[in-house]
C-alpha cells in the first residue's frame, strides 16, 4: 500500500547523464587531487619565483610526458566543474526540456573548452 507521501511525491525523470555524470565527477574529482598536486608542484613550487615565465613554460610543455598530464588535468577541471553546474541548476528544477537544453549547452562548452585549452597547449609546446 503507498502512503500520501509517496503518492505526492514528485516524479523526476532521471537522464542516463544524471547518473552517470554523477559518478564521472566523483572520479574527475578523486583524478583532481593529485593532478592538481602535481601541477601546483610543477608550477609554482619548484620554480624560482613561484611562478613560471613564457618561454619556462614553452620547455615545460615541450616535455612529451607533461603534454599528456596537463590535458588530462585539464579536461578534468572542466568536466567536474561543469557538471557541478549541471547539479546546481537540476536543484533549481527546470523542466525536462530546459534540462535537456542545458546539458546540451554545457557538454558544448565543456567540449570546446577542452579543445581549445588542447590546441593552445600544443601551440605553445610546438612554439619551444
Amino acid at each position: 500500500m503507498q502512503t500520501t507521501a509517496t503518492l505526492n511525491a514528485p516524479t523526476r525523470s532521471r537522464s542516463v547523464l544524471g547518473s552517470l555524470g554523477w559518478i564521472w565527477q566523483v572520479i574527475t574529482g578523486a583524478a583532481l587531487i593529485p593532478l592538481a598536486g602535481l601541477h601546483m608542484i610543477a608550477q609554482h613550487f619548484v620554480v624560482e619565483g613561484g611562478l613560471r615565465g613564457f618561454d619556462q613554460v614553452k620547455a615545460y610543455l615541450s616535455n612529451p610526458i607533461v603534454w599528456p598530464i596537463e590535458i588530462l588535468f585539464l579536461a578534468s577541471v572542466v568536466s567536474h566543474a561543469l557538471l557541478g553546474v549541471r547539479a546546481v541548476v537540476a536543484d533549481l528544477g527546470p523542466s525536462p526540456r530546459v534540462a535537456r537544453l542545458i546539458d546540451i549547452v554545457l557538454v558544448i562548452v565543456g567540449f570546446a573548452s577542452v579543445a581549445y585549452g588542447a590546441w593552445l597547449t600544443y601551440v605553445i609546446a610546438g612554439s619551444a
